[in-house]
């Protein structure tokens, strides 16, 4: 079996090199750079499975890169590390399509951990099985297209909104609490920050809702988590 290819972008040699040693000790192919601007020229040479990418970079900072990636349809899995403690900037970064993201310090073997939960996912979404639409009210999904449609026109989702999406489909009608959904989107097995759910859910609803304040399909449940259900048809009178 070919060696996964890992793709770490950090401007600090020492963490750099911490994480090459460690992810080559358990088999990964690693290729470092150190600025912004030459993760385009990797992805082109080196073809990585997965970026671990750093938020402060020199040239293109990791906000611009997830950006440009995304932009031009490369949903090849960002991991991103910050020495920012604030949710705010960890929501940004999965808001501009990264993957996952770690606080530095942090432990190289966790860091392997959520590589292989993002393998993992990848390897089952969508399964064989998921070749026929998923229809739900209006929208549409193709899984195995990863395209989400609403009465035909195209929804654009971040790839995580389409996991979180594709995870309640799966799940319709039944109540899923929060941290149900980070084990079963992010693949979280420890207590993780439950508000990027809830972030996340927003926008989600932003794009699917005709009034995110009333949704018809994502609904909250108070003091437990989400659910999403069909729309009630309204009857119109004669």
């Amino acid at each position: 079996m070919l060696k996964k290819k890992i793709l770490v972008v950090d401007d600090e040699p020492s963490i750099s090199m911490l994480i090459e040693f460690n992810l080559k000790l358990v088999g990964f192919e690693v290729y470092c750079v150190f600025d912004g601007e030459a993760v385009f020229d990797a992805i082109q040479t080196f073809r990585p499975d997965l970026i671990v990418l750093d938020l402060m970079l020199p040239k293109m900072d990791g906000f611009q890169v997830c950006r440009k990636l995304r932009n031009q349809n490369n949903l090849v899995p960002i991991i991103m590390l910050t020495a920012m403690q604030d949710l705010t900037d960890k929501i940004a970064g999965l808001d501009n399509g990264a993957d996952d993201y770690m606080t530095k310090p942090f432990s190289p073997q966790e860091l392997i951990s959520r590589i292989h939960a993002i393998h993992r996912r990848i390897q089952t979404l969508p399964s064989a099985s998921e070749n026929t639409p998923i229809t739900i009210g209006q929208i549409s999904i193709k899984a195995d297209q990863r395209e989400v449609t609403m009465n035909g026109a195209p929804i654009e989702l971040t790839p995580k909104e389409f996991e979180l999406l594709l995870f309640l489909c799966k799940h319709r009608g039944k109540v899923l609490s929060r941290q149900q959904l980070l084990h079963g989107v992010w693949d979280y097995h420890f207590l993780g920050d439950t508000r990027i759910v809830d972030v996340h859910i927003s926008h989600l609803r932003d794009k699917i809702e005709q009034n995110a304040r009333n949704p018809e399909y994502i609904m909250t449940i108070r003091n437990v988590g989400y659910k999403l259900t069909e729309p009630v048809v309204k009857e119109s009178l004669a």
